[in-house]
């Protein structure tokens, strides 16, 4: 299991927030969806092996917002 974070623009109230949720929800290989209105961020739990980074991104942008992986600093 791995877990990506992004950060999306657009996202205005709880009706995006559930946008969000279902419809990466429904992906092959996700497991939770968390959406964080206040800072506009997207942390996805997902099998690499059923589904890509790129999809989920692909799919958040599919519904009108704009998302940029958050690259973590170690």
């Amino acid at each position: 299991m791995q877990n990506i974070t992004f950060k999306v623009t657009g996202m205005s109230c709880n009706h995006c927030v559930k946008t969000i949720q279902e419809s990466v929800g429904r992906l092959a290989g996700v497991e939770e969806v968390e959406v964080d209105l206040k800072s506009g961020e997207v942390q996805v739990d997902f099998d690499a092996e059923k589904v890509a980074a790129v999809e989920i991104k692909k799919e958040i942008e599919e519904q009108g917002y704009d998302a940029e992986q958050i690259v973590p600093f170690f």
